[in-house]
C-alpha cells in the first residue's frame, strides 16, 4: 500500500500515543474524524497497521536474559513442522527462516542464563533441532524500530516543493 504524508502523521500520532482518540487525532491534525478513520482502517485492511495491543517487556515479566539462536534442523521435519514445535515454546518470541550456514534464527528470552539453557534444552527435546549457537544480548539500543519506514514513505510520497 502506498502511503501519503497525512497516513504517516497518523501513525506517528497513533504511535506516540496509542491511546488517543480518533476525534483528538482529528483535533491534533486539523482533519475531519471520519478522514482519520477511513484512512486507519484502510491501513488496517492493507496491513500497514499490524495491531493495537499493548507492546510487552519481557524483561520487566522477569526475562531479562534474550538471546538470538541460530538453529540447525532436521531436513525431514521441515520448516513448519519445526515452527509448530518451537511455537509450543513460550521463551521463543521469533523465529525466522533464514539463509546461511543455519536454518532458523530464533529470538529467545530466559529468567537467567541458567534458564537459557533450560530454553536451548527444550528446543532440542522437540527432535527438531539438531543443533543451536546462540549469542546473548548485552545491551539493546533500539527494537521494533518502524516509525522511520512510515515516515520515509510519507515523505517520498509528497511532490517536491517547488522553488
Amino acid at each position: 500500500m502506498n502511503i501519503d504524508s497525512l497516513d504517516s502523521r497518523i501513525v506517528t500520532l497513533f504511535t506516540e500515543d496509542p491511546r488517543m482518540s480518533v476525534l483528538e487525532a482529528s483535533r491534533v491534525l486539523k482533519v475531519a474524524r471520519a478522514t482519520i478513520q477511513a484512512r486507519l482502517d484502510k491501513m488496517q485492511r492493507h496491513g500497514v497497521i499490524a495491531g493495537w495491543g499493548p507492546r510487552l517487556s519481557p524483561a520487566e515479566l522477569g526475562y531479562v536474559v534474550k538471546a538470538y539462536c541460530s538453529l540447525v534442523i532436521r531436513q525431514e521435519s521441515g520448516h513448519d513442522a519445526v515452527a509448530e514445535a518451537l511455537s509450543r515454546i513460550p521463551e521463543v518470541l521469533e523465529l525466522h527462516t533464514v539463509s546461511g550456514e543455519s536454518d532458523l534464527l530464533a529470538c529467545v528470552v530466559a529468567r537467567s542464563n541458567a534458564d537459557l539453557q533450560r530454553v536451548l534444552d527444550e528446543m532440542t527435546a522437540t527432535n527438531t533441532v539438531l543443533r543451536s549457537s546462540s549469542v546473548i544480548v548485552l545491551n539493546s539500543h533500539f527494537e521494533g524500530r518502524t516509525l522511520p519506514l512510515v515516515q520515509a514513505a510519507g515523505a517520498a510520497a509528497e511532490p517536491p516543493a517547488s522553488a
